[in-house]
C-alpha cells in the first residue's frame, strides 16, 4: 500500500470512529453508566477503598478463590502447588495407550474430537 493510501485509510478511520464517539456520547444508557461510575469512584475515593474492595464486598466467594497465578520465571515450584497426576488413556476402539499430565496431548484432543469429551475421560486411569 502506498503512503498516500494509508493516509487516506487512516483519515477515512478516524471519520468512521469520530461518528462513532459521536453517537456512543448521545446514548443515554451510557450517559447513566458514566454517571454512576464516577460517583461509584468518588463513594470509593470518599471511603479509601479500591475495586478488589468492592468486589470483595458484592461477592465474598472471590476470596476463597486462588490467586492469580504467579508469571515470574522461577523454574522451582511453589510450596502450596502440587505436581500434576499422570493419567492413562486406554482407547478401547485402537487399542492405543497414552499417558499424559495434562489436557495438551495432541493424540487425546483428536480423540476428544472424535468420540467427545466425557467419553474419553471415561477412558481415563490415574497413574501417580
Amino acid at each position: 500500500m502506498s503512503l498516500i493510501s494509508e493516509y487516506r485509510a487512516t483519515e477515512e478511520a478516524i471519520k468512521e470512529l469520530q461518528e462513532r464517539l459521536k453517537n456512543l456520547s448521545q446514548d443515554e444508557k451510557l450517559k447513566k453508566e458514566l454517571e454512576f461510575e464516577g460517583k461509584l469512584r468518588e463513594l470509593m475515593k470518599a471511603y479509601q477503598k479500591d475495586e478488589s474492595d468492592i468486589v470483595a464486598l458484592l461477592d465474598p466467594d472471590t476470596r476463597n478463590r486462588k490467586p492469580a497465578r504467579n508469571t515470574s520465571n522461577n523454574k522451582a515450584p511453589t510450596s502450596g502447588k502440587r505436581a500434576r497426576r499422570v493419567k492413562q488413556y486406554k482407547n478401547p476402539h485402537t487399542g492405543e495407550v497414552i499417558e499424559t499430565k495434562g489436557g495438551n496431548h495432541k493424540t487425546l484432543k483428536e480423540w476428544k474430537g472424535k468420540w467427545g469429551g466425557d467419553t474419553v475421560e471415561g477412558w481415563a486411569t490415574l497413574l501417580g
